[in-house]
């Protein structure tokens, strides 16, 4: 929060870009909005922008939209008896909280939910738990390094239930982490895992190619979505200035009213009433192969 307060009340930024938490987004908002200062987070708690704030928007897909994605995918496998497990970070409450608003609708029963702190570092007095129940798949949700953890751990127990990772999985350097343990599992995420699939005429190819391209050109590592959200978030911002100036009302009221953005995270529709501007749409379903990332068709 005194970085916030420094970039507005001393530096006079016109917007600000992140944070990339969700906790963190949720505790800068209200600086923003007595400010009057558009912030464009790359966090995807769907908390930041429901309600609407004046100032407030995101680039990240919203983690509801990933638990539904998750939850259509169970029910074409015919799962319905479901086991979670979440960080008790901002991210996988928000999750978890989403997971269980949607069950009952989606016809899905939760027979066991269990947490983790983002720096524990075994997973298995949880997992046991859940092993003894008659769960059909497990969720796991997380961003932090315990998601790995428990992907291992659950190999280690022998569970053979289906896993789901969160789209917070939706970077390579966590499937070659957990190794052989993370093959089969299943997780929702955008399009620029699967740019090279893409057909050449979707309109998001140029734009996920040449970002993946210039991203593994100066990094030398390999593009992942998080990245994409901030890529996003500049873009637009560039595109407000270009249009109306450097005036922090016309910044806010261009990206309110922006329609057909092509981004890296889908095509942005915003309005007064959407302040995330896409949907569950814009997520596919993936599965890892041998340390890399597979489109399930």
């Amino acid at each position: 929060m005194l970085a916030v307060n420094k970039l507005i009340n001393k530096d006079n930024v016109l917007a600000i870009v992140g944070p990339t938490r969700s906790g963190t987004t949720m505790a800068v908002i209200p600086i923003m909005e007595k400010a009057q200062v558009t912030l464009i987070s790359c966090a995807s708690a769907e908390e930041i922008v429901k309600p609407i704030r004046k100032w407030v928007f995101k680039t990240a897909q919203n983690d509801s939209d990933g638990v539904i994605k998750i939850y259509e995918k169970m029910k074409q496998m015919n799962l319905s008896k479901v086991a979670i497990i979440s960080s008790t970070d901002g991210y996988g409450m928000e999750g978890r909280k989403h997971l269980k608003r949607f069950a009952p609708d989606m016809g899905i029963t939760i027979v066991a939910d269990e947490t983790y702190g983002p720096k524990d570092t075994d997973m298995t007095a949880q997992l046991t738990k859940i092993k003894g129940t008659d769960a059909q798949a497990l969720v796991n949700w997380s961003i932090v390094p315990g998601q790995i953890t428990v992907i291992k751990n659950r190999r280690q127990l022998g569970m053979t239930m289906q896993l789901f990772q969160s789209p917070g999985f939706g970077n390579i350097k966590y499937a070659q982490a957990a190794g052989e343990s993370a093959d089969g599992l299943l997780f929702p995420a955008l399009r620029l895992l699967m740019v090279d699939a893409l057909p050449k005429d979707h309109p998001q190819k140029g734009v996920l190619a040449t970002y993946k391209k210039d991203y593994e050109s100066r990094f030398k590592t390999d593009v992942s979505t998080f990245g994409g959200h901030a890529y996003d978030a500049i873009h637009l911002i560039v595109a407000a200035l270009r249009d109306g100036g450097p005036d922090r009302t016309k910044i806010r009221d261009y990206i309110e009213n922006k329609k057909n953005f092509v981004g890296t995270g889908g095509i942005f529709n915003f309005s007064p009433d959407d302040h995330v501007g896409f949907n569950k749409d814009a997520l596919e379903m993936y599965t890892v192969k041998g340390g890399a990332f597979a489109l399930v068709k």
